[in-house]
């Protein structure tokens, strides 16, 4: 028995998302930081082609790399697979969340890989811009405004003397 207001072949999840012949298509892209560790016993070409293999896994399946940054060779807060150091990347990707399972199956099968970790900054960033849009207009809703207030108070009250100049010039 089916509703006949929608079609057989797709149906609509509780987050607003289609399920469309077995397959999650999410409406929105979301946006990734993915921060990865490669063996310090790997020379800086073999990393370098690591890194291009990974940025070609993902705008194969669909993402898009907006950043891709090396944070250098670092010492390990502690030992993992008996190496206290290793170099580290950040790539910032924005995409479905195909490619990042797709990414981490890689990363996980890598033996030049000693750890990774993928989280999800879109909401978070978003979170952090509506904060920082509503301080910005309680702000301007106090008195004096924002400038005002980082100078300690407005300004008519802190200097009289330069008001009354003002008022004799006029």
């Amino acid at each position: 028995m089916s509703d006949e207001s929608q079609p057989d072949d797709f149906t609509i999840t509780h987050n607003s998302s289609l399920l469309l012949e077995g397959e999650k298509i999410l409406e929105t892209h979301r946006q990734y930081e993915v921060v990865f560790i490669v063996d310090p016993t790997a020379d800086e070409d073999e990393v370098t082609r690591l890194t291009d293999s990974f940025k070609q896994i993902v705008t194969d399946q669909g993402g898009v790399i907006t950043k891709s940054e090396t944070m250098g060779r670092r010492q390990l807060a502690y030992e993992i697979l008996h190496k206290t150091e290793g170099s580290f990347w950040l790539l910032e990707i924005e995409g479905s969340g195909r490619e990042i399972a797709e990414l981490e199956r890689r990363m996980r099968v890598n033996d030049r890989i000693i750890r990774y970790i993928t989280v999800r900054v879109d909401e978070d960033r978003r979170r952090a811009e509506k904060f920082r849009a509503k301080r910005a207009k309680k702000a301007e809703k106090r008195p004096g405004g924002k400038d005002e207030q980082r100078r300690g108070g407005a300004t008519e009250f802190a200097r009289p003397e330069a008001a009354e100049a003002e008022e004799d010039a006029a």
